[in-house]
């Protein structure tokens, strides 16, 4: 007999979510995380005052996305969400909102007249051929875009490229800006929780029911957001900080879960040709599932698989974040707003005031930013940390003198960032009863609402497979 149903390595989000659901399935669990609190990424906690996130999050796709589903479903008590507000760009002339259609792209001063032009005949073709499915998928956006462009358009589409894949547009496809901007939907199948059921099977029935239902509908929707689109759809920040999220999770768990926190798993247990069970430093667990949720690069560490897979899991890319923190002696202009900014001249950032949404994050008539760079592994990282916050300084004059915290996170945002020739692993690993969950698994959205998506497409697969 078993311990468990289920063994889940790695108490992140989408470990601990891909617990919590398994759980409303019947399932005993366990929960095996090394470090000595759960959360990953998707955490808050106190410094000097200040409460600061695990970097700088907006959780997206929650009018219909992946979490919504996942909320609705699973979890006893939900965060509460507040709007999001505006993206922008700031430049040394402040702050402009960021185009999100065809309109304000011709409005956009903060990049030449002609530039502005070309994108949008640029945007405008890419959103034609994707929607009709004459786009290819491994399309770079450097190579995509037209020659002539200035220097400041360069740096623009970069930012707008590091903040939505973690690498630079010549690695980052058309289709993920046009995804991560909106003008695509991501979309959550119907029959994640539900058996299909088919009345009528005949190839004319189905052809007819997929152009009507889905494939007309699509078309037009996309094409019509180059009028209408906007980034910000259906985004918010949690009330109380990131840390609200986790804890809606843990309180929805039952007493099925067990979590066990610094608990190092050594090795996956495979015998008679199928995972069955654990094994830490001093104890061994059994399962009839194990679910992954760690760095997939690191799986071949655990236990041995095929050639050809850790050939292909070799190749998911990764990219170093830091983010600087800076607890403010009062609040200040520049960041009086609901949103975030980004700039990009001569280096870039992704900056969100985040005590703007709930003043308690911050002491009393004080404030928190926080602000993420893409920095280069290869590089020193003081230097790093140096040419960030100079960067801040110059791009916010008189921000340094109303400083007093300053906290540094360096994290791997994304288990996998989403590049041209970057794998994607799936949830199914080639060993039977060894799942997979994470943001290495599932390249739509980012952050939570990705990690969300890939335990839709765990639950999806461990049902096709008859394990739940």
């Amino acid at each position: 007999m078993v311990d468990y149903d289920v063994i889940v390595i790695g108490g992140g989000i989408s470990g601990l979510m891909s617990a919590l659901t398994l759980s409303k399935h019947g399932k005993k669990i366990l929960v095996l995380e090394k470090n000595s609190v759960v959360g990953g990424n998707c955490n808050s906690y106190d410094v000097d005052g200040f409460q600061v996130d695990t970097g700088v999050h907006a959780i997206t796709h929650l009018r219909e996305g992946p979490l919504r589903r996942l909320m609705d479903e699973y979890f006893i008590y939900s965060p509460v969400f507040l709007e999001f507000g505006h993206y922008y760009a700031r430049t040394e002339k402040g702050l402009t909102k960021l185009p999100s259609n065809i309109k304000e792209f011709v409005t956009f001063d903060v990049l030449p007249r002609k530039d502005r032009f070309m994108l949008s005949q640029v945007l405008t073709k890419a959103l034609t051929q994707m929607t009709f499915g004459m786009l290819e998928g491994n399309q770079s956006v450097y190579d995509y875009l037209p020659n002539g462009l200035s220097k400041d358009t360069h740096d623009f589409v970069d930012a707008i490229a590091y903040s939505l894949s973690g690498k630079s547009m010549k690695y980052t496809s058309v289709n993920r800006v046009l995804y991560g901007s909106s003008f695509i939907r991501d979309s959550v199948s119907e029959d994640i929780f539900h058996n299909e059921q088919h009345t009528n099977t005949s190839y004319t029935s189905v052809i007819t029911d997929t152009l009507s239902k889905y494939q007309l509908k699509s078309h037009f929707s996309a094409i019509s957001r180059l009028a209408t689109n906007r980034i910000a759809y259906a985004q918010a920040y949690p009330r109380g900080g990131l840390k609200s999220l986790l804890n809606a999770v843990l309180y929805s768990m039952p007493k099925t879960v067990q979590i066990k926190t610094g608990s190092r798993v050594k090795e996956i247990i495979f015998r008679d040709e199928r995972v069955a069970g654990v094994a830490i430093d001093k104890e061994v667990f059994t399962a009839n599932t194990v679910v992954y949720s760690g760095f997939v690069k690191d799986l071949p560490d655990l236990v041995s698989l095929p050639s050809d897979y850790i050939e292909n899991i070799s190749h998911i890319d990764q990219t170093l974040s830091l983010t600087i923190w800076l607890g403010l002696s009062e609040k200040i202009k520049e960041f009086d707003y609901i949103g975030s900014e980004i700039w990009f001249k001569d280096g870039a950032y992704w900056a969100m005031p985040i005590s703007n949404y709930d003043s308690s994050i911050a002491p009393r008539d004080k404030q928190l930013i926080g602000f993420t760079f893409v920095i280069d592994d290869k590089k020193s990282l003081e230097g790093e940390k140096k040419r960030a916050l100079d960067l801040i300084y110059r791009a916010i004059p008189g921000i340094e003198s109303r400083t007093e915290m300053i906290h540094y996170q360096v994290t791997i945002p994304e288990k996998a960032a989403v590049t041209i020739n970057g794998f994607i692993a799936g949830p199914r690993s080639p060993l039977s009863n060894l799942y997979l969950a994470g943001t290495d698994t599932d390249n739509r959205s980012m952050g939570v609402t990705r990690a969300a998506y890939s335990v839709l497409e765990l639950l999806k697969a461990m049902r096709e497979d008859k394990k739940l």
